[in-house]
């Protein structure tokens, strides 16, 4: 925490303005004697949604309130009016915003629209705040009064429940972040990096070397989570903090992504580790190629297909049938569509046509935590060890009894992974040697990056040889059509209850690039995550 910032409760407004007493007294005596009792004092309450008329006066009158800097009675008119007031007051006394002027927009069903401008002061800085919101109006459900809707966000869109609104010094120096070669990172370039950057601000401000300047920021409940900057007063000087990234591929992944919604994607080395490319294109803003936890699909078949070999249930040229249905304890698992049976599939004809029956077959020999042991000490999954330089999920593989031990198998029942964790396990795959990936260097602030025993030589030469024939006759050939070099790839589908469509999952890798996609309810995995994967493999890093 920076000194010179004392943590309040989020923003209101203004603080409340004396005098005031006598328009609350009104309020309080107007919902004592309101209309709607009909002056014959019964306890008649109005129901059902709130009249255009009513809408309009219950915001306007909010608004002109608000306007005054009386939070009291600004507050009067939600339906939270505690929570209201504390932070109407806050708006004013925390966050230093002062001589607003809130203009009312035309009514829009129970919304109403409005535009705020105001001035934030803050040791002898001043500047302009200008933005615009947005309140809806409620049937009070006691007392049947009109009522503003009450949410941290009525006050400013960028407020949750739990953030407060302060300004005062940033609790981080600004940093001018730059790839492995020089080129500076900003979010105004590279627009799913914001997360991202303010990540790394907020850790590396001071590290870097920088200096904090003066802000308007959001703080929130979460103490780890990076504070958002809405207005700088005055620029700190940034400290120049050097990250793996590569802006030839995240330009790639940046522009690949914007193709599909809900999709992730992130490039690794192989031979370090570094985090070459990250980006989300994503409603939420949620960085999910680092955080997401779901069920990866079919591209867990290559940790399956490691954990067959390596204990000794098959080889790349071993049995392994491709049926048209398995039954597991009771469970019945089918081939994706169109999908024709092979009896006498190999191991390596089933990975590259992504048979999830063939896979299934061998519940009945693999123990209960082969998988799990497989995917801990051998490819640094699931330990929740990693140390990337921001928050990160490095995978989930439980032990699992019953139809998950099948599920598990095909990369649904309870694995979950993110496209970080994905890229890992392929980056392990083709080299023999678990390298936690990383988007700053350890030296830097000395943490300690995980380990893990990784694989055999043996175990890696036939996982390559299964992917490339994936890459290049399988699932993925579609998708990897025209790369050239040392290639390979998986593809995944990963069925959702109550979606229309599977989440498509993609890992592939070109010579030192392995990459991972995930595209919620994309389809199969060749359709949304494989040209996503392909379009950053094709910069070489």
């Amino acid at each position: 925490m920076r000194k010179g910032i004392k943590a309040g409760v989020v923003g209101g407004v203004f603080a409340v303005v004396v005098g005031g007493a006598g328009y609350g007294a009104y309020n309080i005596l107007s919902a004592l004697h309101d209309s709607s009792t009909g002056g014959t004092g019964a306890a008649s309450v109005k129901t059902g949604p709130p009249s255009a008329s009513e809408v309009e006066e219950t915001g306007h009158k909010f608004l002109a309130a608000w306007e005054k800097g009386d939070a009291a009675t600004a507050a009067s008119y939600t339906n939270n009016a505690a929570a209201a007031e504390q932070l109407l007051t806050a708006y004013g006394t925390s966050a230093h915003i002062t001589g607003a002027h809130i203009t009312p927009g035309a009514r829009s069903g129970d919304s109403v629209p409005f535009t705020v401008r105001a001035t934030v002061s803050y040791g002898g800085q001043s500047k302009s705040l200008a933005y615009a919101g947005r309140l809806n109006v409620v049937r009070g459900v006691t007392t049947g009064r009109a009522l503003v809707d009450w949410q941290p966000s009525v006050v400013h869109p960028a407020l949750e429940k739990g953030d407060t609104l302060l300004t005062g010094e940033a609790t981080a120096a600004p940093i001018e972040a730059v790839d492995r070669h020089g080129v500076v990172l900003t979010k105004e370039k590279y627009p799913s990096l914001g997360p991202v950057l303010d990540a790394l601000r907020a850790k590396y401000g001071e590290a870097a070397g920088g200096k904090p300047g003066i802000e308007l920021s959001v703080r929130h409940a979460d103490g780890n989570a990076p504070a958002k900057t809405l207005l700088t007063l005055a620029k700190g000087t940034p400290g120049t903090l050097h990250t793996t990234l590569s802006a030839t591929a995240q330009a790639a992944a940046e522009q690949a992504v914007t193709r599909y919604p809900e999709s992730s994607v992130v490039a690794v080395k192989p031979s370090t580790g570094e985090v070459l490319a990250i980006a989300n294109h994503r409603r939420d803003g949620f960085n999910a190629a680092f955080e997401g936890r779901l069920a990866p699909g079919s591209t867990m078949k290559i940790i399956s297909a490691a954990t067959l070999i390596d204990n000794g249930l098959t080889t790349m040229n071993g049995p392994a049938p491709c049926t048209e249905t398995a039954v597991w304890q009771s469970q019945t698992f089918h081939n994706l569509k169109g999908l024709v049976p092979d009896e006498k599939a190999t191991l390596a004809g089933s990975f590259m046509r992504s048979c999830n029956t063939a896979f299934v077959k061998f519940a009945a020999k693999v123990r209960t935590d082969s998988l799990t042991r497989e995917a801990e000490d051998r490819f640094g999954l699931g330990q929740d060890d990693w140390k990337t330089g921001i928050v990160s999920f490095d995978g989930s593989v439980p032990a699992s009894a019953g139809p998950d031990t099948a599920a598990n198998l095909i990369g649904q029942g309870q694995v979950q992974m993110s496209p970080l964790s994905m890229a890992s396990v392929t980056a392990t795959a083709t080299t023999g040697t678990f390298r936690q990936p990383y988007l700053v260097s350890p030296e830097l602030d000395d943490r300690r990056l995980a380990t893990a025993k990784g694989l055999s030589s043996g175990t890696v030469a036939q996982l390559k040889a299964m992917m490339r024939l994936t890459a290049t006759q399988g699932t993925a050939s579609h998708a990897m059509a025209g790369l050239v070099g040392d290639i390979g790839a998986k593809t995944g589908s990963a069925e959702v209850d109550g979606q229309a469509r599977s989440n498509s999952w993609f890992t592939g890798y070109r010579d030192d690039v392995a990459a991972a996609a995930m595209a919620q309810e994309g389809g199969h995995g060749g359709d949304a995550a494989g040209p996503i994967v392909a379009a950053v493999l094709r910069t070489g890093g």
